[in-house]
């Protein structure tokens, strides 16, 4: 079940590109054609120049012969061309679907499955199988022709010496079998070992700062060695296996010529076997010799290609748990008010017992500015996340202008929400790229002018090539506070009518959150601002505030009415309050 299952998917990778890979099979049916009628005629030539030897004669059969032969190696080279060429082809779709694959993922995928892992299943995994739908779809079929064109002729020369010469070759098939299994079994425990070791390697490059700053790095290093270790003795496993069974498929392939050397010369010094048909079967043989000794790298390149092809279709096969519905609504950003309301909002990540929001209600109108506080782990990144449906909640229970946000097209969703999360996440470029990153067309003054509301301005003109300053990896040359504003002013730059920053002001000093804060409640086009926060004296400036405690919101009102409530709030800001006079 599970063979035929690879099997079809080999054949779906390889339908788009029938027309390459159906000529270069034509073309090694040619090869192989050319490649039993050449022996023929250098029996001929042998039976002839034994009897009577001239120049002439010579010339006649071997002007034929070099040519066929010419025209059997282009027709080699053209084969191999275009078989590998579909191999080609084949890797670079695959890599593009698996890519493709991944952008339609929710966030919770990532979350359970590692970069390093996923990166080795699109590279290592697809030129595996980029080498099976080549070399072996080549080798394959250049066996099957070998073995279907010689067999006849071979047997129509001398029945006996044929089948004496392929007895071997049944064992040569028991032992492929005997070793199959073991050899897909370790095949996948190296694919395994591979993405473990790709995983250390790309986390502990995003991490090498802390490493460095905790002096981690002969901790890194056994651990690294342990999973190089691992690799290396999966790997060796492997090789001995393959040594072990390639040298005997090659010498019980090689044995055949022997068979028919032995056999053969008794049959000509007896004389019942002529000078050119022994010529011709020794010929023949050693054409079977070396696709049948071939057969054992093309086993491992099916081995290879056959984890592989279980290994993608593991991404591939996931279906996105947050998509967009047949009857999803189409919402023009230009009709959106940004009006936000929850009605018995409820969620709990999976294998969690405990709900991280619990019933949780409440309406924002449009241009109304809320700060959400509470304690670590009270839902309020949660909430944050729900907003532009990042997770997958349950239809009817949040609503943007009154339409379910589970019902609305994620595209149209997320241009009305610019979400700031946690983690200012900046690509590997230029801060004005960075800034502009959801509007790549942004002009420069329009790019300048969300970098005054977020406060980042000043500091920019200061850097030696200004807005033209790479960030490098993560914006890791920036400070946290730079990152945070920056990746604010990406998300001021779309003018979404629902601005969401969820905590992104952390490690902004107090005084420039407010203003900030300030700065995005103001103006003629005000925006609905939802600001996660623990910076209380920023929160205090918004128009309402939202107080949550173990996944619901406990409190509601602005700050002059909940620091006069005995509540949670009033216990936050008293300890804001000592904290603010410590330092």
């Amino acid at each position: 079940m599970a063979q035929s299952r690879r099997l079809a998917k080999l054949g779906a990778y390889m339908r788009p590109h029938w027309r390459e890979a159906t000529l270069g099979i034509i073309a090694l049916l040619i090869v192989n054609g050319l490649g039993v009628y050449i022996p023929l005629l250098i029996r001929s030539a042998v039976d002839k120049l034994s009897a009577s030897f001239s120049l002439n004669q010579v010339l006649i059969y071997a002007v034929p012969i070099f040519f066929l032969s010419t025209a059997m190696w282009l027709m080699r080279m053209a084969s191999r061309i275009w078989l590998f060429g579909v191999g080609r082809h084949v890797e670079f779709d695959l890599k593009q679907q698996i890519f493709e694959h991944l952008l339609k993922l929710e966030p919770a995928y990532f979350a359970t499955n590692t970069a390093g892992d996923l990166i080795s299943r699109a590279t290592s995994d697809v030129d595996n199988i980029r080498r099976l739908l080549g070399f072996a779809v080549l080798s394959l079929a250049n066996t099957l022709f070998a073995y279907a064109l010689t067999l006849p002729v071979m047997l129509s020369l001398s029945v006996d010496l044929t089948l004496a010469s392929l007895a071997v070759y049944p064992l040569m098939f028991v032992l492929v079998h005997m070793f199959s299994d073991r050899l897909r079994n370790q095949q996948a425990a190296v694919q395994e070992k591979l993405s473990d070791i790709s995983d250390l390697i790309q986390e502990d490059i995003s991490g090498m700062a802390l490493i460095k700053i905790y002096a981690q790095e002969e901790n890194e290093r056994r651990a690294f060695s342990e999973k190089n270790k691992n690799l290396f003795d999966a790997n060796l496993k492997l090789a001995n296996t393959r040594n072990r069974l390639f040298p005997l498929i090659g010498g019980l392939a090689s044995l055949s010529s022997l068979i028919i050397l032995w056999l053969g010369a008794s049959r000509i010094a007896s004389g019942s076997l002529g000078v050119g048909d022994f010529l011709a079967l020794l010929i023949y043989v050693e054409r079977l010799v070396f696709p049948t000794a071939l057969l054992g790298f093309t086993i491992t390149a099916y081995q290879r290609g056959e984890v592989s092809i279980d290994r993608i279709q593991a991404i591939l096969s996931v279906t996105p748990k947050i998509e967009d519905t047949s009857a999803a609504i189409h919402l023009p950003l230009d009709g959106i008010k940004g009006e936000l309301s929850a009605r018995n909002l409820s969620f709990t990540y999976p294998g969690a017992t405990t709900p991280a929001l619990d019933k949780v209600n409440f309406t924002i109108t449009a241009g109304e500015t809320v700060s959400i506080v509470g304690a670590i782990g009270s839902g309020k990144s949660t909430l944050a996340n729900a907003l532009p449906h990042l997770l997958d909640i349950e239809s009817g229970q949040l609503f943007l202008d009154g339409k379910d946000i589970t019902q609305i097209e994620l595209a149209d969703l997320r241009n009305a929400i610019a979400y700031v999360p946690q983690e200012s996440f900046l690509f590997s470029t230029t801060i004005k790229n960075n800034i502009r990153y959801g509007d790549p067309l942004s002009e420069q003054q329009d790019v300048e002018s969300v970098a005054h509301l977020a406060q980042i301005h000043p500091e920019i003109i200061n850097f030696p090539q200004q807005y033209e300053t790479l960030v490098g990896e993560r914006g890791i040359t920036l400070s946290g506070g730079q990152r945070q504003r920056t990746a604010l002013a990406r998300a001021m730059l779309v003018d979404a009518p629902v601005l969401v920053l969820d905590d992104a002001l952390s490690s902004v000093d107090n005084q420039t959150a407010t203003q900030i804060l300030k700065n995005l409640s103001g103006g003629t086009q005000r925006k609905t601002v939802l600001f996660i926060t623990h910076q209380l004296s920023a929160a205090a400036v918004a128009d309402r505030i939202l107080v949550m405690d173990k996944g619901r919101i406990v409190q509601t009102g602005n700050h002059l009415e909940l620091v006069q409530q005995p509540g949670l709030y009033r216990t936050l800001w008293s300890q804001h309050q000592v904290e603010e006079l410590l330092h």
